[in-house]
């Protein structure tokens, strides 16, 4: 996993190395309710409180707009079934007055844990979309965020991530 993460940095960091002068880097963490929805799943099946915790950047594409890829380690999943991912979203941000922005975009999940309590287990890649809200004031920002699973946790069963987060973090340049 340690080697996936590096490897994901490292591809952050190119891709946004020809912009640096428009580039900021940092760091993030904060809380995730996750649950898993679907007609297969349960009505009783509890929530999943747990975390996230990684990297961010952001290149200015105009005044207003900038792309954000990020890597995190994300605890997801329900109460009885831990799923672990290193999840990269790729969110296009619209940033308006001086402080406050909105995002969007798609999100690759590779899972790295996971604990089924009851057996099975998940599929190795789950495809998400995510909105979320933001602010940042100098180098710190806060942001919320809903992550809507687009495919299915487990094979041959109707069941998709829902992942509300709430972030804090800091630009080191």
């Amino acid at each position: 996993m340690k080697k996936l993460f590096l490897v994901a940095i490292a591809i952050i960091g190119f891709s946004v190395s020809t912009q640096a002068q428009d580039l900021k880097f940092g760091f993030k963490g904060g809380v995730n309710f996750a649950s898993i929805n679907g007609d297969d799943v349960s009505s009783n099946l509890d929530g999943r409180t747990g975390y996230h915790i990684g990297a961010v950047a952001q290149v200015s594409l105009m005044d207003m707009l900038a792309l954000q890829p990020e890597v995190l380690y994300s605890a997801q999943g329900a109460k009885d079934t831990d799923i672990d991912y290193l999840n990269v979203p790729v969110l296009l941000k619209y940033k308006f007055a001086k402080l406050f922005s909105i995002e969007a975009g798609p999100q690759f999940g590779f899972v790295v844990n996971d604990d089924f309590k009851d057996g099975g287990e998940p599929e190795s890649f789950d495809f998400s979309g995510a909105v979320g809200a933001g602010v940042e004031i100098s180098s710190f920002f806060a942001q919320v965020r809903y992550n809507i699973g687009f495919t299915d946790v487990v094979d041959g069963a109707e069941a998709k991530n829902a992942t509300f987060q709430v972030s804090v973090g800091y630009y080191i340049f």
